[in-house]
């Protein structure tokens, strides 16, 4: 299989980019920003092309994605009114507050990995090493010193991916009573230098 990857989500990619996102989200955020069909179109309304490295094979179908998050905006972020389009006003209002408590405080000179997400058939092939050496090569071309991101507890995987890959642990954050909305436990802060 022939792999390419390129900067920017295609138009024609992103229902498949919604849909990919929130298999490998869903977990993580389903509890707040579910059910399924809503998070399908708030995904939609909110996912910026431009803050994305894609993995494509050689049909043009999406295999994998690295979103990431700069002062000028982020992959999957959205604003109030995103939230309150989708949610509702009621629905924003309990919504927002557990997402703002989830925020990050990613320093200045670190470029932020705002999510990586591999299609299960692309697994195992090299992809997610690809796209973060991509997000890597991405952060160095715009001046960064460091590459953050961050990953839950309980996902071993990528934990164990990232270690591979040369980032170290900064700091575990425990969610506290947060973890019933969310359904893990910590999340953890890895910094890897460039």
């Amino acid at each position: 299989m022939t792999i390419t990857y390129q900067l920017g989500l295609p138009d024609s990619l992103r229902g498949q980019a919604v849909v990919l996102y929130w298999q490998a989200f869903g977990g993580k955020l389903g509890r707040v920003m579910g059910p399924t069909a809503k998070a399908h179109r708030f995904l939609d309304r909110v996912l910026r092309a431009p803050h994305a490295i894609v993995a494509l094979d050689e049909a043009g179908q999406l295999l994998g994605m690295a979103g990431f998050k700069t002062p000028a905006g982020s992959f999957a972020g959205g604003e109030i009114a995103d939230i309150r389009a989708i949610y509702g006003t009621l629905g924003a209002a309990w919504r927002l507050p557990l997402l703002w408590m989830l925020g990050d405080d990613t320093p200045p000179d670190h470029f932020l990995l705002d999510g990586i997400c591999v299609a299960p058939k692309a697994r195992g092939l090299g992809v997610g090493s690809a796209l973060i050496g991509a997000i890597e090569d991405q952060a160095r071309q715009r001046g960064y010193a460091c590459v953050q991101l961050e990953v839950i507890d309980s996902n071993l995987r990528a934990r164990a991916l990232y270690q591979r890959l040369g980032y170290q642990t900064l700091k575990t954050q425990p969610l506290g009573l947060l973890r019933f909305a969310f359904g893990f436990d910590a999340a953890i802060t890895m910094v890897k230098p460039l």
